[in-house]
């Protein structure tokens, strides 16, 4: 299993995953996407707080909410419209058969597999859970844009207020290396001045690399988007979206 880092494990800081990560135009992306495929069975996998999986839970539908990190799935639960959800604490190796017309890792989870095999498993294991046709979406920074080069104090620093009281926060890269970036994350507990400092790891594939996988594992690309409106996929596109099929 991949290893979590303390964003998705310390409930403090799972506080404020949606205050600093909140709906956006990926959220209207994916739930467009699960509406225009008529999507019955969705999975969110790495669905962390449950933001998307829940929108996702219409009625008609089944959705199962996956994601190895009990205290995002402990604070998920507690959302409103919560019991709609199907919620399973484990990563991709738990789905089995699940015969979903649609799977989606939404923020940027596909970077968090810094191995070419546990992102291969990852990736054979969604095309088992999917049935024949179904379809997997997900997204993955660009690396073309070096997006990490604003990941510093200036560029990323941060103040709100939060269930934990006022914060500041910032992240900050400490290493570039096998395209593979380490950063911290600096989380200032305001009115105590303590400071969590977080070390996460993120893997930045090239579309070269991803569509190779995704060929690899057995599915067939339908479309490589350079942002969330659908728009093409250029050399200084932040984002590479994808959706391909199960064959």
């Amino acid at each position: 299993m991949t290893q979590l880092d303390e964003h998705y494990t310390n409930p403090r800081l799972v506080d404020l995953y949606d205050i600093e990560n909140p709906r956006g135009a990926d959220t209207d992306f994916y739930l467009g996407l699960a509406a225009e495929l008529d999507a019955r069975r969705i999975v969110d996998l790495g669905c962390g707080t449950g933001l998307l999986t829940r929108d996702f839970a219409a009625p008609g539908r089944e959705v199962f909410g996956v994601d190895p990190a009990s205290a995002m799935l402990a604070f998920a639960q507690q959302q409103p419209g919560a019991e709609r959800v199907n919620w399973i604490e484990s990563d991709a190796a738990a789905l089995g058969n699940l015969a979903a017309d649609l799977l989606v890792m939404t923020g940027h989870v596909a970077q968090v597999f810094l191995t070419d095999a546990e992102w291969q498993v990852t990736l054979t294991a969604i095309h088992a859970a999917l049935r024949p046709g179904g379809v997997l979406a997900f997204e993955s920074r660009n690396p073309a844009a070096r997006e990490w080069e604003q990941w510093n104090r200036i560029d990323s620093f941060a103040e709100y207020d939060s269930p934990q009281g006022p914060m500041a926060t910032w992240v900050e890269v400490t290493g570039f290396e096998d395209n593979c970036v380490r950063f911290e994350g600096h989380n200032v507990f305001k009115a105590t001045g303590e400071v969590a400092v977080v070390h996460s790891e993120l893997r930045f594939r090239t579309q070269e690399e991803l569509v190779r996988s995704l060929q690899a594992a057995g599915f067939t690309i339908e479309h490589i988007y350079g942002d969330w409106h659908k728009g093409p996929l250029r050399g200084d596109s932040s984002e590479m979206v994808f959706v391909a099929r199960r064959g």
